[in-house]
């Protein structure tokens, strides 16, 4: 009874095998059994531990009750080649996805299109290098051979052959507005002469613009910057222009006029060139320098430097800003690449609001050619309207402030001026008209 008092709950089943058992180590069994049956109960051995201890029996003891699956294909297609050495020999390694086993139709496309995608992407990438290398190819360095079938366009170029035919027809236009009779000659030797320095100036403009250009969509393709030709060959077109056009000039037409061309290659090469890159200044300065042709033009023709000449300068020196600011106004990233101080970059509202008001002054300095017995009083009033379309335009460019509006006024300003001197051409006073005015007045 007192094994049975220690032993707990089971008190039948303890004394019954105590009742059975006589000796007093054996009765304490059934107590020390049960005790142990509680303790390991917390333990005890579970459905999952006889399934772990079943797959072990399987795979240690008895391997062909393994579960029989497919073995894996050996690797046939290759996305790469991958080449190994051993010793000799040289065998090609091909890699491919492993097929599934349930789907076998399946996996052969989708290793048909895995072909081709490799296929494909290999002719992509040897393609590619391809490109890259002729890319590569034609960033290097290469020789250019000069053709003299060639030397004339490049030096039209070089000599900016628009911008000198402008230059020529501006003194043209001086030449003829002078009011004395037309000398053929005079007038050839002077529209060759200015031409000539024109081109010498334009030279020697690129010339010293060669590292500023090369950063510019507008000027990357110039002659010198594509090395196209020698900066010595530039220089030596310069000379070549400049010493012949001075002379004739100078000696072929009068001192005053070869004066003026050798002062006009020196403010545009010298002064001009130089404060593009220093101050907006540089926009008045070659106003000056576009005014000075039909100056030329006149004292070409007269010998001296009267009203009508500081008129006709007066008007192709606004004519400019409209014409350039509206210009620049489309090329501002050009210019802060190239490293240009233009109004258009550094003073927006400047360059718009100056454009306006040199539109205006052309109205101003048509009523002024009548006043200095240029034109007659026709002129200002036929010259109005185009004056007035210019300045709407301008106006316009002030109020917007956009690339539409400044490429029309651009447009605008191409056909303006060769407008308004051919209407000054036409009402244009005779010499006799002078000559009788004169006596009237003495």
């Amino acid at each position: 009874m007192s094994a049975a008092r220690r032993c707990g709950p089971p008190r039948a089943l303890a004394g019954l095998f105590v009742w059975h058992l006589p000796k007093p180590a054996v009765r304490q069994m059934p107590c020390k059994f049960m005790h142990y049956c509680g303790v390991v109960n917390k333990r005890w051995i579970t459905f999952q531990h006889l399934n772990f201890l079943k797959r072990m029996y399987v795979t240690q003891y008895n391997k062909d009750l393994s579960q029989q699956a497919k073995p894996k294909s050996d690797p046939v297609a290759p996305p790469f080649l991958e080449k190994k050495h051993l010793g000799q020999e040289k065998t090609v390694i091909h890699e491919i996805r492993p097929v599934s086993p349930l789907h076998p139709p399946s996996s052969e496309t989708s290793n048909r299109n895995e072909f081709k995608a490799v296929n494909s992407a290999a002719i992509v990438e040897d393609l590619a290098t391809a490109i890259g290398a002729e890319s590569k190819e034609e960033k290097q360095w290469k020789e250019m051979k000069l053709q003299l079938d060639d030397l004339p366009g490049i030096l039209a170029r070089l000599s900016k052959i628009k911008l000198t035919a402008l230059v020529v027809s501006t003194a043209s236009a001086g030449f003829a507005m002078a009011p004395i009779p037309f000398d053929l000659t005079c007038f050839l030797l002077t529209s060759i002469g200015t031409g000539l320095a024109s081109c010498a100036a334009n030279s020697i403009n690129q010339f010293f613009e060669v590292p500023f250009d090369s950063n510019m969509n507008r000027t990357k393709n110039r002659p010198l910057v594509r090395g196209q030709i020698s900066p010595l060959l530039a220089v030596s077109f310069a000379a070549s222009c400049a010493v012949p056009g001075i002379a004739l000039l100078t000696l072929g037409v009068n001192p005053l006029t070869g004066a003026l061309g050798a002062f006009n290659i020196f403010l545009y090469t010298c002064c001009y060139t130089p404060m593009k890159r220093m101050s907006i200044i540089n926009t008045w300065v070659g106003a000056v320098v576009g005014a000075i042709p039909p100056i030329m033009g006149w004292t070409a023709a007269t010998g001296s430097l009267d009203a009508g000449a500081l008129l006709l300068g007066g008007i192709l020196y606004s004519w400019q800003f409209p014409h350039f600011n509206a210009l620049s106004w489309g090329l501002r990233e050009d210019y802060s690449r190239g490293g240009y101080c233009m109004m258009s970059v550094t003073h927006p509202a400047m360059c718009r609001r100056v454009a306006l008001r040199h539109c205006l002054a052309l109205i101003g300095l048509s009523t002024m050619a009548p006043i200095l017995d240029v034109t007659t009083w026709n002129f200002p009033l036929i010259s109005l309207p185009i004056n007035l379309y210019i300045s709407y335009l301008g106006f316009r460019f002030y109020r917007d402030a956009d690339r539409s509006s400044s490429r029309k006024l651009f447009f605008c300003s191409l056909w303006h001026l060769p407008m308004l001197l051919l209407l000054m051409l036409t009402c244009k006073k005779s010499l006799l008209e002078k000559e009788d005015k004169s006596e009237l007045l003495s």
